[in-house]
């Protein structure tokens, strides 16, 4: 599984350095796309174009509420101060980093807490996970941050973010905002070893939740760290083909309706698959032209996403329409 990761990131190194503006290109959609999908994990219903208007333009969206737009502005500050650090090698990490991603993630939403360990008990709605007491937290911290160092020449980075991922949820350090800090300490190690930043889509919340608990009440935990890999595969992909030159990330918009080929292109698809996918009722068209033309909704990029996830774990077009809900 590391191998191929390695192998993948061994030829997106040979195009680099990357011109600058295809690494802004790039940047700018992490940003947004990591800011929706690690907010929308944790029940944010800003869609991504909201987020994208929230975090770009600084506007607000009727009948959302403040908590979602400071939720939304706060991860991308947070996502840019771990810029700030990927030039720090892993083994460099402080309590003091996490510490300040955690307080840029709450300001202003919970400022008692931001930046702060938890001190009184917490449990997780809906799991059977018991955490550690509030007691035990500065030590296990402290211990957590020790391993880190011990481990970041010896694993695979890959491996080392998703350790790191995996146990500071599981030491639960904090009231609120463990799992985006947790996810933004991932993506700081990937990145500090050249790796692009992870992405753990809405769509597979319930398979991260699952397979995280599954780990935590004792089992294995080789489906979370095999999910994690593949959102890395995933992200290598989206730089390799920008970086051959092909279709780069589009930046987020306002929700205007796309024509096939912008569909195609903002997912790297062709125009006869997108098509074909239309006609067997796997996209919706959200209105036509005068002349015919089919436009799409920006809802259907991740439906694109959502339909190349099933596939790729082998499932046929028929069973995609039922696992969609689309029979």
């Amino acid at each position: 599984m590391y191998k191929a990761l390695s192998d993948k990131k061994a030829e997106l190194d040979q195009f680099r350095p990357l011109p600058p503006e295809l690494v802004t290109n790039l940047d700018d959609w992490f940003r947004i796309e990591l800011t929706y999908t690690s907010n929308a994990i944790e029940g944010n219903t800003l869609t991504r174009q909201e987020t994208a208007l929230v975090v770009e333009k600084g506007l607000t969206v009727s009948g959302k509420s403040l908590s979602e737009h400071l939720e939304a502005h706060n991860h991308a500050k947070a996502l840019d101060y771990v810029h700030q650090l990927v030039h720090k090698a892993s083994s460099g990490i402080t309590e003091s980093d996490i510490l300040e991603i955690h307080h840029l993630i709450l300001r202003s939403i919970d400022d008692a807490n931001a930046g702060r360990y938890r001190s009184v008990p917490v449990r997780i709605s809906g799991s059977l996970m018991a955490l550690p007491n509030h007691m035990k937290v500065a030590r296990l911290m402290g211990e957590f941050i020790q391993a880190i160092r011990a481990k970041a020449d010896s694993l695979h980075p890959v491996e080392l973010a998703i350790f790191a991922h995996y146990e500071l949820v599981t030491i639960h350090p904090f009231a609120d905002g463990n799992g985006r800090t947790a996810r933004l300490l991932m993506n700081l190690i990937l990145m500090q070893n050249g790796y692009p930043p992870a992405i753990i889509s809405k769509r597979q919340r319930a398979r991260y939740i699952k397979s995280l608990e599954q780990a935590q009440l004792g089992g294995s935990r080789a489906e979370f760290d095999k999910l994690i890999a593949r959102t890395v595969d995933r992200s290598l992909d989206i730089y390799l083909t920008a970086a051959r030159g092909e279709d780069a990330p589009q930046p987020v918009h306002a929700s205007q309706l796309l024509k096939i080929g912008e569909l195609a292109k903002l997912t790297s698809q062709s125009v006869p698959t997108i098509r074909y996918w239309t006609e067997r009722g796997l996209l919706v068209v959200a209105e036509r032209t005068d002349k015919g033309y089919a436009l799409y909704g920006r809802d259907q990029v991740e439906r694109v996403r959502e339909i190349l996830d099933l596939k790729a774990e082998r499932y046929s077009l028929e069973e995609i329409l039922g696992r969609l809900g689309l029979e």
